[in-house]
């Protein structure tokens, strides 16, 4: 292990830093050696991160900074940020150069009758040469953006059913050139209140995810909504935020929680100011970073915030909201019965969209006990097979999946852990009962990772469930766990809190042996998606460990095993209704186009040129409208004794008929209870 020097330095940063480094080579699975190599990779990720889109930095001015590129790592193990002092310190005078570009830019007509196109830079390209051809980049691109927006306007204008007279294309030019600047004048004051706390948190995850993609550091406040995402509830107003053009956008209002109850604020609104209770002034926050934005707003149950908000057809409106504990119920399992023929042949269905667990509340909850009782339910209703739906579920508590994994076999072994110095030892669910005997269907897809990644492979390895989905899943096989930096060093409390690091520390492989890592786990049946053909998972992060393998461990079950066989039969069945859907051959064209548009990179900058390109795309989009409309798996209803808790208010009826209509409407679906149906008439 490399030995760094002592802490001496009492700033806070330096001691900040020296500790990161410190806490990687004891505790990481695989550290990485803080040597040129690493310092080269900070040296990329670093720049990558404040110009990913290649509007700030030249090629020039990356090439001057080349001195630092072997440096960095010296500098860490120093706590010295001159690589972070310099960069940052370029960025604040290129951010100077670049408003006046497009000022300059925005202050006239431009011409949209350019025949030339523009090229979109990203993360994975040069910079751009020098001064010249970066201004006129941004040239470019504010082109490509005013026309986007007014062929967008032009558009709405034609569909709209109520009478509203085309503006020139003159007036629209200088409406929406007029926007731009706002919009950048924004974004640029946002950057320019960016916290160089929040700097050296950027800066310093470029080095923890030069060690693996999940590894990382995490500010006081960064861990605070960590937590509130795995245990499922907080304290707010329930609403979903997101920047859009440096704006604080709704996005989504938490059904049952106070801003849904008040029904005056809405998806799509703009939060432009927030005001505390008792507080005189209200605190403009356009163009504030989103986390401060959100601090400001949660807050104690019983205590009001006041908002000012813009309604999308621009009214602005005051309206306040007094916080209450806000339960995430789209975040714990839930089940339903769907009818699978007229025969009265019924299959349970389970969403679990992540392994939750509140380890702060003793009366928390956690998802190996959630499903263990929804099993009961559907046990007691008598379903013929049970279909557990893991699709977009990042995983989550170990020792839940563990539990869970436990329900559908006897006592065995589920994952097997390797750690440091390749010390393995396997996880066994301990308990000798089966919760659930019957058939067995997982869905997945490409964002199922994790703990997800873990049931699946067991339930394969065991040949206990049919894995339906994508080609494979996420392919996360690694396990972290929080450090507290305060408690990783002793004493130095004039510079506490010094917030947390999500460490990987462990490795977890199948039972068979193979690792998850990379290689996720392949689905026995695939199902085309929309990201059928686009590059994903852990393959496209940065710096992901390696596919290992170990020795399989010992494990049998005779509960209710597919014989491969069997498996093979149903993969053909499956493959022929598919042929013969149209619906799937939809997807697949679907999933082709999407490809083509991700792959894109080039615009045309001429207005007639972009209008018959969009119009063809927008007519190309057309056709994949109405793909998911219809009703295809009819009679889906909650069991009886649901019903109770269902129906206490109209938050939670809202709710329930949402997820109802959504189970609806999946072909997903549809396709798994086809398939659970084939192995229960099989195995028969």
């Amino acid at each position: 292990m490399t030995v760094y020097p002592r802490l001496t330095n009492l700033d806070k940063e330096t001691v900040l830093m020296q500790t990161i480094v410190q806490s990687l080579a004891r505790y990481h699975y695989s550290p990485s050696e803080v040597d040129d190599e690493l310092s080269s990779g900070v040296f990329e990720a670093f720049l990558n991160d404040i110009d990913g889109g290649r509007l700030f930095f030249t090629q020039e001015e990356i090439d001057q900074l080349e001195v630092f590129r072997y440096e960095i790592d010296d500098q860490a193990k120093a706590g010295d940020f001159k690589f972070f002092v310099d960069v940052t310190s370029q960025w604040a005078a290129t951010r100077e150069r670049a408003q006046a570009w497009y000022t300059e830019i925005l202050s006239q007509p431009l011409n949209l009758n350019d025949t030339e196109s523009f090229v979109r830079l990203d993360d994975e390209d040069g910079w751009n040469a020098d001064e010249e051809a970066l201004q006129n980049y941004w040239r470019q691109y504010i082109e490509r953006d005013l026309l986007n927006r007014i062929v967008n306007r032009q558009e709405q204008i034609r569909q709209d059913t109520t009478g509203l007279e085309m503006p020139s294309f003159e007036e629209l030019e200088e409406e929406y050139r007029g926007k731009i600047l706002e919009n950048f004048n924004d974004w640029f004051e946002r950057m320019g209140r960016t916290t160089r706390d929040q700097m050296i948190s950027r800066y310093i995850n470029s080095m923890t995810t030069a060690h693996d993609p999940h590894t990382s550091y995490f500010a006081p406040r960064d861990r605070e909504n960590f937590d509130i995402r795995f245990r499922g509830r907080l304290e707010g107003i329930g609403a979903t935020l997101t920047i859009e053009d440096d704006y604080t956008k709704v996005t989504m209002i938490v059904v049952g929680g106070p801003a849904w109850s008040g029904k005056e604020l809405e998806e799509d609104d703009l939060i432009m100011a927030v005001r505390q209770e008792g507080d005189e002034e209200a605190v403009d926050v356009k163009g504030m970073v989103l986390d401060d934005v959100v601090g400001m707003i949660r807050g104690p149950k019983g205590t009001t915030v006041h908002l000012t908000i813009k309604k999308p057809e621009g009214e602005v409106q005051q309206i306040s909201i007094v916080r209450d504990v806000v339960v995430l119920d789209e975040r714990f399992a839930r089940s339903l019965v769907i009818p699978a023929d007229e025969e009265g042949q019924q299959i349970g269905y389970i969403w679990l969209p992540s392994f939750y667990a509140d380890f702060q509340d003793e009366n928390g909850r956690f998802s190996a006990i959630d499903v263990a009782r929804e099993l009961d339910k559907l046990k007691t209703a008598g379903v013929d097979g049970i279909i557990l739906d893991l699709r977009n579920n990042g995983g989550g508590s170990l020792s839940d999946v563990i539990d869970m994994s436990g329900f559908f076999i006897p006592q065995g072994p589920i994952v097997q852990v390797e750690g440091r110095g390749g010390r393995t030892r396997k996880q066994d669910d301990s308990d000798e009962s089966v919760q659930y005997d019957g058939p067995l269907v997982v869905m997945v897809n490409q964002s199922s990772a994790s703990a997800s990644e873990i049931l699946a492979a067991a339930m394969q390895d065991y040949q206990r469930a049919v894995i339906v989905g994508s080609e494979q899943t996420f392919g996360k096989g690694t396990v972290q766990r929080f450090i507290d930096l305060d408690r990783a060093l002793p004493g130095h409390a004039d510079v506490k809190p010094l917030g947390s690091m999500k460490l990987t520390t462990q490795k977890f492989y199948r039972i068979n042996g193979g690792s998850t890592q990379l290689r996720g786990v392949s689905s026995d049946i695939v199902l085309p998606d929309a990201y059928s053909y686009l590059e994903s998972g852990e393959q496209r992060q940065a710096n992901p460990l390696d596919w290992t393998e170990i020795d399989a461990a010992d494990y049998e079950q005779d509960v209710f095993r597919i014989s491969t066989r069997t498996m093979n039969e149903l993969r053909r069945r499956s493959e022929q209704r598919l042929s013969n859907s149209d619906i799937f051959a939809q997807i697949d064209a679907n999933a082709r186009r999407i490809k083509r548009l991700r792959d894109r990179d080039s615009y045309p900058l001429e207005y007639d040129t972009y209008v018959a390109e969009d119009q063809a795309r927008r007519q190309e989009a057309e056709q994949y409208d109405e793909l998911f409309e219809a009703i295809v798996n009819a009679g889906v209803y909650n069991l009886e004794e649901d019903m109770a808790s269902i129906e206490v208010d109209e938050s939670r009826i809202a709710r329930n008929e949402d997820f109802i209509d959504k189970v609806s409407r999946d072909v997903y679906i549809e396709e798994s209870i086809n398939i659970i149906k084939d192995l229960i008439e099989l195995q028969d």
